[in-house]
């Protein structure tokens, strides 16, 4: 047998702290071949990425390895110089981070970006000769008219074509390996199906071999033949990734299986009328909560109920922009057209679409933020045409909104208490006791310790600030809550956590949800009823389980096959 490429052995990091060195990595065995792709998955502080970037000792703040051997190619990267393994980066080993927009240079031309990494990386010498590597990297990475693309910036680009250039970069110098940390995990589906089966046709072609990290089981599965789990800074469990899925040994892993919403889908697919038969049990951990099960009694408990009135209804809407042009001219942009769909009371309704359908126009249009070009929007049988700031000011007690970023929606300056209990100074409800009181049963319905009431922001997890901005909605107690993309930046178990808490309170208050998304997977085991758009036209409406069983158009089929794991047998 060959050596593997990566031999990692008894792998340790730390990070010092004012408190002293904190382990975020203990013990790590791994192994990966030449052109092999091996998954990494964990939540958030796993030691998932921290790994990775170890390799190519890019490790963040005062971070450093304290024990262990990482050989690469029969060299021992631990014990190399600054100057060598500068070399070796991008050259030998390269690196697509995660969030491209915050890793390319919003003040430079794409093509100077990728050019600066053709030189930095030695592939290429000379003005003439740097500028057509960059061009052909541009085109490898699959962007059309490249030559006009350098010109361009990164805000020109949409979230795929900036990936396809930090991919594209990563592997501009043909490199032995490429870590691909968590390269997706802002893009559409259908975006993100795209992207990888680029990178994935690219990596064979050069016989790189792929470190793939990942919270997304689902996804990992699809493109990696060996995954390994990672869980506070240890591997739990390591093997071929279909084998884990279909027959996790680890608590921990079972808690993943259970929770990803992408193989939750499948098992409620899979399963169809005998969906409360199926026993998916996350009790092992902290999240007691099994996704088919809850889409199950939540289907059958609505059947019951039969119809009820409508708390939404957007009656032939249509959103038209102004969109300034460089000559000083103006040209219209048809972002919704002629949009109507229903919401009753109690239920909820997901708007799916990749970006740029139009769905968050709908929200926003829903919520006041955006003006209606034609059409009308109708709240409790009250439409918002007529309403003046003082109408929109009693609207919003009625119906609040809650964002996709957990870190970005709350106020880092404020308290959580003042955070949660702003709506209520700001409609002027009751008195400072009074508040405060609303807002620790705030905290209580969320499952947060009314210790957090004199916490920042910071001192929180992005599980528990998306709960805070839950908190916050409901502090008005409102009929009707709009999630933008609620839980698309949260990992897998803290997701489940957070769905979870939205049926309970939605059960409870008899809440209504319009759920903006691009996960069709979360769809699945959320919704009553689904909305499909398209460029801003609505291209299918239905229920949940007939838009999953039955779609009626192609593109609602393309958006349910790019789901991570479609093609896995799940042994189901």
């Amino acid at each position: 047998m060959t050596e593997p490429l990566l031999k990692i052995r008894d792998l340790e990091i730390a990070f010092k702290t004012q408190n002293g060195l904190v382990q975020a990595v203990r013990g790590v065995n791994l192994d990966l071949n030449a052109g092999e792709t091996l998954a990494i998955v964990g939540e958030s502080g796993s030691g998932k990425s921290t790994t990775a970037t170890s390799i190519i000792n890019l490790l963040p703040g005062t971070g450093h390895i304290t024990n262990g051997s990482i050989e690469f190619d029969g060299r021992d990267l631990t014990k190399l110089s600054r100057k060598e393994m500068e070399h070796l980066r991008g050259r030998e080993i390269g690196f697509v981070p995660q969030d491209p927009m915050s890793n390319l240079n919003p003040v430079w031309s794409i093509g100077f970006q990728v050019e600066e990494a053709v030189r930095a990386n030695g592939i290429a010498t000379g003005r003439k000769a740097v500028k057509k590597r960059a061009i052909e990297v541009l085109k490898e990475a699959g962007l059309a008219d490249a030559d006009r693309r350098m010109k361009q910036y990164p805000h020109q680009f949409s979230g795929g074509m900036r990936q396809r250039v930090l991919i594209g970069m990563g592997l501009s110098a043909n490199p032995k390996l490429l870590i691909a940390d968590e390269p997706t995990s802002a893009l559409d589906v259908t975006v993100q199906r795209v992207i990888l089966d680029h990178l994935e046709s690219l990596t064979k072609e050069l016989g790189t071999a792929v470190i793939f990290i990942t919270h997304d089981l689902g996804l990992a599965a699809e493109r990696a033949k060996q995954l390994v789990v990672m869980y506070k800074g240890r591997i739990v469990e390591a093997g071929p990734s279909v084998e884990i899925l279909q027959n996790p040994q680890h608590p921990y892993t079972k808690r993943l299986v259970a929770a990803a919403p992408s193989l939750a889908s499948r098992r409620i697919q899979a399963a169809d009328a005998q969906l409360s038969e199926l026993e998916v049990s996350t009790q092992t951990g902290t999240v007691d909560f099994d996704l088919v099960a809850a889409a199950a009694g939540r289907a059958e408990l609505k059947a019951k109920q039969g119809p009820r009135p409508n708390a939404i209804e957007v009656d032939d809407v249509t959103k038209v922009f102004k969109i300034r042009q460089g000559n000083g001219r103006s040209v219209d942009f048809t972002a919704v057209e002629k949009m109507s769909f229903a919401v009753e009371k109690g239920t909820t309704t997901a708007i799916v679409g990749e970006s740029g359908s139009g769905k968050s126009t709908i929200a926003r249009m829903l919520l006041g933020l955006e003006t209606i070009t034609s059409g009308d929007i109708r709240v409790d049988g009250e439409s918002l045409a007529g309403l003046d700031n003082q109408g929109l000011f009693k609207l919003r007690r009625k119906m609040q909104p809650v964002f996709q970023d957990p870190y970005g929606s709350l106020n880092p300056l404020q308290s959580i208490g003042n955070i949660i209990g702003e709506p209520l100074s700001v409609h002027k409800v009751g008195d400072a006791k009074s508040r405060r009181n609303r807002v620790n049963e705030l905290l209580d319905q969320v499952s947060l310790p009314k210790a957090m009431f004199g916490r920042y922001p910071n001192e929180l997890s992005g599980g528990q600030r998306q709960r805070v901005a839950i908190a916050r909605a409901l502090a008005l107690k409102p009929e009707i809550i709009v999630l933008d993309e609620a839980v698309s930046a949260l990992d897998v178990l803290v997701q489940a956590q957070v769905l979870q808490l939205l049926a309970e309170l939605q059960e409870e208050l008899e809440l209504t949800y319009l759920f903006i998304t691009h996960d069709l997977a979360v769809v699945r085991v959320i919704a009553d009823n689904v909305c499909v758009m398209e460029q801003g036209k609505l291209v299918e409406a239905a229920s949940t389980d007939e838009v999953f069983g039955n779609p009626k158009q192609d593109y609602t089929r393309r958006l349910l096959d790019a789901i991570p794991g479609a093609g896995i047998s799940l042994g189901l």
